[in-house]
């Protein structure tokens, strides 16, 4: 059951994926489509967090709740960003391959140690990233461009997040109740970044609302899926297993990208794919 419940994880983070994709490609109000997603997120949290015990350390739940956030809501506008002009399943791959900056960053403040073969899978990720790279239009040069140096941060930042969950829950800080304070950033930061980065696209018209609410609450079901089928399958099943499969979602997304956006399959893609494939499997071993 654990391999049934990593494969439903992959399915919903490919599924959500392509879904920031189609809205991104819209350019309508990306700060509020966060906040839907992050309603969603905060009532199913919140029933988990309410049925589980107190925190060991509020104080520690409130501070890495918060640093987490800030790298969870930063990540996602970024993609979001970014895939207004990246396809599909460039950014999924470049964001699932955050793996390889949280095993460094987990080596240098975590004192985790770095095997030979995780030394491999980092290389194997570069080549991925590179591979990636858009080239000139004469062929001979690659060049790199604002949406894939967004993309990339967008990366760190999910490692961030990635990284600062490790440390807190090391710590003292309460994994149920910093998802709830994951949630408010994501509600409070989307309102936020609405009126401070988008002001150009209000005010909404009501099909722009109709279809925000629609799209932004469909995404936080998903996210929802991605979070308790990943519980699920990390409990029924060894970590080494089920979150190699989990990863790979990007491989969905591109092809989905492919056959319903019509996204070109080119050489360097599907060889970046490859590479992220082989990547997020040594990293995990």
């Amino acid at each position: 059951m654990a391999v049934f419940w990593a494969l439903a994880c992959m399915l919903f983070a490919a599924g959500n994926d392509l879904l920031f994709k189609f809205f991104a490609g819209k350019n309508r109000g990306n700060g509020f489509f966060i906040s839907v997603v992050g309603v969603v997120w905060l009532i199913v949290t919140l029933i988990f967090a309410l049925n589980s015990p107190a925190p060991l350390s509020w104080q520690q739940t409130l501070i890495w709740g918060a640093i987490s956030g800030f790298f969870s809501l930063g990540g996602n506008l970024l993609m979001l960003d970014a895939m207004r002009s990246l396809d599909a399943g460039v950014c999924s791959t470049i964001y699932r391959l955050n793996l390889v900056p949280v095993t460094i960053g987990a080596a240098l403040l975590l004192n985790e140690n770095i095997s030979l073969v995780q030394y491999c899978g980092i290389a194997c990720a570069c080549a991925a990233v590179c591979a990636f790279v858009p080239r000139s239009a004469d062929r001979s040069r690659s060049r790199l461009n604002w949406p894939f140096i967004i993309m990339i941060v967008a990366s760190l930042m999910r490692a961030g997040m990635g990284l600062s969950y490790r440390y807190g829950f090391q710590h003292g800080a309460s994994d149920k109740y910093v998802v709830v304070i994951n949630s408010l950033f994501w509600i409070f930061g989307g309102v936020l970044y609405a009126f401070w980065r988008e002001r150009s696209l209000l005010p909404y018209s009501k099909t722009d609302w109709k279809n925000l609410f629609f799209l932004g609450g469909f995404s936080g079901s998903l996210v929802t899926g991605i979070v308790i089928t990943m519980a699920l399958a990390t409990k029924l099943g060894e970590a080494s297993v089920v979150l190699p499969i989990s990863q790979m979602s990007f491989l969905v997304t591109g092809a989905l990208g492919i056959v319903l956006l019509k996204e070109k399959l080119t050489f360097g893609k599907g060889l970046a794919f490859i590479l992220g494939a082989i990547a997020i499997l040594l990293l995990s071993l």
